[in-house]
């Protein structure tokens, strides 16, 4: 008799359709930088603030809503998150002031943002999926550079014509259309439905889920996970991550492109091709993450990262010439390869059952080092004239997380 197909897989296609659409929420601010320059005159390490507000709170919100999540369900976290997020975006369109920016796309769409993403990706694999479950994680995790290359290149034109408010609206009313979607098709977990997880064993018994104040478990196992010493190599390295990504290229691609000449639209595009590869090199991770150990996986990861940052800013010209597209392709591999094993190593910290709530205070880390940059990269350029400097610093900090990344430890491999 044929076999039906696992709910599991249902489960993830519809996770994946919503972080692919909240891609545009996140690729959204990179293509803003240059229109509110042109139209209120702000600075570019004012505008960088606001950006890195959105970046920092987004990491911060993370490990709340990963204990959110246990407390009130998945669903009724993404829906309120999606809905803070159309909010948020719509009432941009009304702003004259940088604190506006700051409240709305910093705060606001921040919030909502970090309340989803690469927490839910993780809450989703580790509750669904026992086989498997590295895949699942990069296939999820590519979802939003996916989403990215349909949406950033398009941002990028209604940015332009017929103005930054269409970018905003388009985002609002994408984020409102989500929340049926996963109201209606979302399940909240294997048991929910009379199943277990893919790939589970006969005798397998679902986690323990914490139904206490979802605050005082996030702080809590931020202070179980503090006396483990892999998890500061942990927070370490996708502080590093951060810095390096979302940080830096995710914002300052696009403006450092145009300092060289290069057009908005052909320098989002690239930043889209960038996702393209992405995806590739993210479900190559998670398929690898199952068969090597992770922690290889990641020195490869920071050590050509590093390497490829040093390169940069050489081979940013007004034209798209044939080192640029080798840089996209190879930092589009590396993009956020580093997620599947990372993820995996958050298992080990404190336990399976803590994993999704370890890999938020992980991913806060992440965005920690991207809001620094996101601001630190404007502060550099309006110092220094150009991103050279930015580039270069972090390309050091990539090499030398390489080696660190080592010193993790294993002691056996979970199944759980």
């Amino acid at each position: 008799m044929k076999s039906k197909l696992h709910p599991a897989w249902i489960v993830a296609g519809i996770t994946f359709a919503t972080l692919f659409a909240s891609a545009g929420f996140r690729s959204a601010p990179s293509v803003l930088i240059l229109p509110l320059e042109d139209e209120f005159g702000w600075r570019r390490d004012v505008i960088s603030a606001a950006l890195a507000i959105n970046v920092l709170l987004f990491g911060l919100t993370a490990p709340f809503a990963a204990a959110l999540m246990d407390r009130f369900t998945v669903r009724k976290v993404v829906m309120s998150a999606l809905s803070v997020i159309g909010i948020g975006a719509l009432l941009t369109i009304w702003m004259n002031q940088s604190w506006h920016l700051m409240l709305l796309w910093g705060v606001v769409v921040g919030i909502g943002t970090g309340s989803m993403a690469l927490v839910f990706a993780a809450t989703i694999a580790n509750r669904w999926f026992v086989k498997k479950r590295g895949l699942i994680i990069g296939v999820l995790t590519a979802a939003g550079a996916s989403g990215q290359l349909v949406f950033l290149p398009t941002l990028a034109r209604l940015a332009q014509d017929p103005g930054w408010r269409a970018s905003s609206v388009m985002i609002s009313i994408a984020a409102f259309l989500m929340v049926p979607l996963i109201y209606l098709f979302l399940k909240e977990n294997p048991q929910s439905i009379n199943t277990t997880p893919y790939g589970a064993a006969d005798n397998w018994q679902p986690p323990v889920l914490e139904k206490g104040n979802a605050a005082r478990v996030a702080i809590v196992t931020l202070r179980d996970a503090a006396k483990v010493r892999n998890f500061w190599y942990l927070v370490g390295s996708f502080f590093i991550c951060g810095l390096s990504t979302s940080g830096l290229i995710g914002t300052h691609f696009i403006p450092a492109a145009h300092d060289h000449g290069m057009a908005q639209v052909t320098a989002a595009s690239l930043l889209a091709l960038i996702g393209v590869f992405d995806v590739v090199g993210t479900i190559t991770s998670g398929y690898l993450t199952d068969r090597i150990d992770p922690r290889k996986l990641l020195f490869f990861y920071y050590l050509l990262r590093g390497l490829s940052l040093f390169l940069l800013p050489s081979i940013l010209f007004s034209t798209v010439e044939a080192s640029t597209l080798v840089f996209v392709i190879f930092y589009g591999l590396d993009w956020i390869a580093t997620v599947p094993p990372t993820v995996m190593l958050c298992r080990q910290v404190l336990g399976p059952d803590k994993g999704a709530i370890i890999y938020g205070w992980v991913f806060a880390a992440h965005q920690i080092g991207g809001a620094l940059a996101a601001f630190g990269a404007g502060l550099l350029r309006v110092k220094f004239g150009d991103y050279a400097a930015a580039f270069y610093i972090t390309g050091i900090l990539c090499v030398i997380t390489s080696y660190f990344v080592l010193q993790i430890t294993i002691k056996e491999k979970s199944s759980a």
